[in-house]
Order: C-alpha cells, then sequence, then structure tokens
C-alpha cells in the first residue's frame, strides 16, 4: 500500500470516526435525558438528512475537483458538527443536539465520496479495485469497531461531555493526515460538452439494480444501530456493554473485508452477495432471542460479517459500470438512495418499537432482504 493510499484511507477513519462517535454519545444522551426511542430515531435520521441535499453536489464536487477540496468541506462540517453537539450537551438543548447530527451525516457525505473516487482512480485493474475497496469498507468499519466501545468507556468513566469534546478533535486529525495524499490534476472536460445530469445513469438496469440491493443492506445496518442502544438500555445494559455489541458488528465486518483483501481474485460477486443476504436474513430474524450481552455480541458479529462482506464488491462493481469521468456523480447517486432510506428508515423504526416490540424493525428489515434478493438476480458482473 503507497503513503498516498494509507492518507486516503485514513482521513476516512478519522472523518467516520468523527460522526460515529457523535452519534453514539448523541443517541445515549437522549435516553439518559429520559426521552423515548422515537427521539432516537429522528436523531438517527439526522444523520442521514444532509446528504440528501449534498452527494450529487458532492460528487460533482469530486468529479470537478478531485480530493482535497471536498474533504476539506467534509471536515469542516464534520468539527461544526462536533462543537453543536458539545455545547447541546452542556447546555442540554435537544435541538443543538440534533444540529449536530446533521452537520456530523452532511460531512460524511461530501467527504466520503471525494474519498472513494480518489482510490478507484489508484487502482490499475478490476482485481485491483476489489482489493482497494475492501480497504476503502475497512474505513468505515474500522471506525466503528473502535468509536463505540471508546465512546461508551469514555462515558462511563469521564461523561458525556469529554466523549464530545473528543469528537471535536478527531476531524482535526482527518485534515492532518489529508495533507499528505497527492494532488491530482482534474480531469479535463472536452470544450462544448453539456453536463449530464446524474440520474442518466440509472437508465443501465445493472447500476440500478446495484443501488436496490445496497440500500437494502445500507438500511439493515441502520436497523441494527437503532435497535441496539434501545434494546440494551431496555435490559439494563451499561453504555460501555452497549458499544461492544456495537463494536462486535464493525469489528467483524473488518475482519470479513481483511479476508477479501488477501482473496478478492477467488470471489465470485454475485454468489456471495446472495449467500450474505440470505445470512442476514436469517440472523435479523433470530436477533430478538439471542440472550445478554455475549448473546447480542456474537449476533452483531455475524450480521457485521454477511453486511460488510459484500460492501467492496458493490463499490467495485459500480467503479466498473460507470464511465471514469462520472465516477463522483455514481458515488454520490449511491450516497443518496442509502440515505434516502436513512431518513425514513430509523423515523419508522422508532414508530414500529414504540408500537410493538424494539427488535421489530430487524424483523422488517429481513422482510426487505428477502425482496432485494429478486434485484441481485439481475446483476451483472463485468469480465474480469
Amino acid at each position: 500500500m503507497s503513503a498516498g493510499f494509507a492518507a486516503v484511507i485514513g482521513s476516512l477513519v478519522a472523518v467516520h470516526a468523527c460522526m460515529a462517535t457523535t452519534r453514539v454519545a448523541a443517541t445515549l444522551w437522549v435516553l439518559h435525558q429520559g426521552y423515548g426511542s422515537g427521539y432516537v430515531g429522528v436523531l438517527l435520521s439526522l444523520f442521514a438528512v444532509a446528504p440528501l441535499g449534498l452527494s450529487l453536489w458532492a460528487g460533482r464536487l469530486a468529479d470537478r475537483h478531485g480530493f482535497h477540496r471536498p474533504v476539506g468541506a467534509g471536515v469542516a462540517m464534520a468539527f461544526g458538527g462536533a462543537a453543536l453537539a458539545l455545547a447541546a450537551q452542556l447546555l442540554g438543548w435537544l435541538g443543538l443536539m440534533a444540529a449536530g447530527c446533521l452537520l456530523c451525516g452532511g460531512a460524511v457525505a461530501v467527504a466520503a465520496v471525494a474519498i472513494q473516487r480518489e482510490a478507484g482512480l489508484m487502482a490499475a485493474d478490476p482485481s485491483q479495485l476489489r482489493r482497494v475497496f475492501s480497504w476503502v469498507a475497512l474505513g468505515p468499519a474500522l471506525s466503528n469497531a473502535l468509536a463505540p466501545v471508546i465512546t461508551g468507556i469514555v462515558i462511563d468513566t469521564a461523561g458525556f461531555t469529554a466523549a464530545l469534546v473528543l469528537s471535536t478533535l478527531v476531524p482535526l486529525s482527518a485534515w492532518a493526515i489529508a495533507l499528505h495524499v497527492p494532488r491530482r490534476a482534474p480531469t479535463p472536460v472536452p470544450t462544448g460538452q453539456k453536463a449530464r445530469p446524474a440520474w442518466d445513469l440509472l437508465r443501465d438496469p445493472g447500476l440500478r439494480n446495484l443501488l436496490i440491493v445496497n440500500v437494502a443492506m445500507s438500511a439493515c445496518w441502520d436497523a441494527h444501530s437503532f435497535v441496539v442502544p434501545v434494546v440494551g438500555h431496555a435490559k439494563g445494559l451499561s453504555a460501555s456493554s452497549i458499544g461492544l455489541v456495537l463494536g462486535s458488528f464493525a469489528a467483524a465486518a473488518t475482519v470479513v473485508r481483511l479476508a477479501i483483501v488477501r482473496w478478492a481474485h477467488r470471489v465470485d460477486e454475485v454468489k456471495a452477495l446472495r449467500a450474505a443476504m440470505a445470512v442476514a436474513t436469517l440472523t435479523l430474524i433470530v436477533y430478538a432471542w439471542l440472550p445478554g450481552t455475549v448473546g447480542l455480541m456474537l449476533g452483531s458479529a455475524v450480521l457485521g460479517i454477511a453486511l460488510g462482506a459484500v460492501q467492496p464488491m458493490v463499490l467495485a462493481t459500480m467503479h466498473q459500470v460507470t464511465p471514469p469521468d462520472r465516477h463522483g456523480q455514481a458515488l454520490g447517486l449511491r450516497m443518496l438512495a442509502s440515505n434516502g432510506a436513512t431518513v425514513a428508515m430509523p423515523l419508522g423504526f422508532g414508530a414500529l418499537a414504540a408500537a410493538s416490540v424494539a427488535v421489530a424493525p430487524l424483523w422488517l428489515m429481513a422482510s426487505v432482504l428477502i425482496g432485494a434478493q429478486w434485484a441481485a438476480r439481475g446483476l451483472s458482473v463485468p469480465p474480469r
């Protein structure tokens, strides 16, 4: 791995860690203040609201200006969001916490599109693309593995203020790392060529099916993130235990992506995708009956393996089915679709959990994955 590529991955880890730290601290703070699970759903949705308006713009910005400008904008948003969340905790204002969640979600959208595009440009062939995007997928997995555990421990030992102070420092490290990425000349735009909207990429049926499957997997990820704090709080688990459950999910996703880095050339993307969807469906169904912290950790780990295994394939395939000068637009479209579901789903999760049982969102997503198998059958992988 080159130093430049390592810096790309490091900046992704740091930006995402800010969002992950703020998300865990915000949801536990809301529950600690006596608000119900519905408010947790609202806060989780806010992390996806800003990307709805920024994803396509972020894609165009990345295609036009490359890596550093979009990442700088994302870092500034992450720092501002973490600072607002810290102020909300000190003042006890839920509205400020909501604004902080909104900005942190937008920060990841703006920075991640440019980071994913830059990583793809560093790959020389399709096999290398799978390895590159395994490392890219490891970025959020690593931050999701470490941030919840660290945040939970900090909350238990030093309080919410210390945890949110930590989240304001992480974006600054992201920018320091990003400065080590070599600057690349922007892609020239042919004279007289009219810019095409990202929506016309949906004419490709392969990309459409890929987006459907990706949205379903992302929504399952969100359902897990929603259910664990609510179920853990209801069972009387400590913040550290809840962090361990969330961290076991991300740790499993990290391990499986490391395996993909090693054996990417032997993986059949479509078969791996469908098998992972089947495993995730079964795990979501039985999750309600898993006993205690250890049981929840094991269930989360299996789910992390299933959902984490195919993400590198999704990104690698997307880079192969779209023109090089439109990679940013395709990635922005993917982020828009994923976050569109992420906005709606947690709100529905909160209402569904309040009206029935806390794990009902997981059963809902098991049904969604069964339906998404239809789209998985329509996927076609370009020849290697």
